[in-house]
């Protein structure tokens, strides 16, 4: 069986990581370039992307390697998880997916084409996978305290 995240679960973010992953995500979806900057500058570029990265990984991939009957994988699933890592490579590698805003953007246009119910509550669902992030880095780490 090829290894892939239905096979071998990611690891979880540490949750400051996932705070400022989302509020950058969550900044660039309202057009608030202000605090974007701001999330930026305070994470650092590099580990900013880094997490947007990760982010994308843990949504895209479950999403896409994910069979519709009972969550289990099928014969399909490891093609579309293959698809998944595309698109990752994508974010780390393509020259405009490469970009802060270019990495949150498609995190966002995902989440709209692919994980909302005829485009829906965008913005919502962000803020659900925010959460769902945040519960399993809490799980992981339950030492640290995160303020957002």
């Amino acid at each position: 069986m090829p290894e892939n995240t239905v096979t071998t679960p990611l690891a979880p973010m540490e949750p400051e990581d996932v705070a400022a992953a989302f509020a950058y995500i969550r900044a660039r979806l309202v057009g608030d370039h202000d605090t974007a900057g701001a999330v930026a500058a305070d994470t650092g570029p590099e580990l900013l992307h880094r997490l947007l990265v990760g982010v994308a990984a843990r949504v895209f991939i479950p999403v896409t390697a994910e069979d519709d009957r009972d969550g289990e994988p099928c014969a399909h699933s490891f093609l579309a998880a293959a698809l998944g890592r595309l698109l990752l490579e994508l974010l780390c590698h393509g020259v405009c997916l490469n970009s802060l805003p270019g990495a949150a953007d498609t995190i966002t246009r995902f989440t709209d084409n692919i994980l909302t119910d005829d485009h829906g509550d965008v913005a919502d669902v962000l803020r659900q996978l925010e959460a769902a992030g945040m519960r399993q880095a809490m799980e992981a780490h339950p030492a640290r305290r995160t303020t957002a």
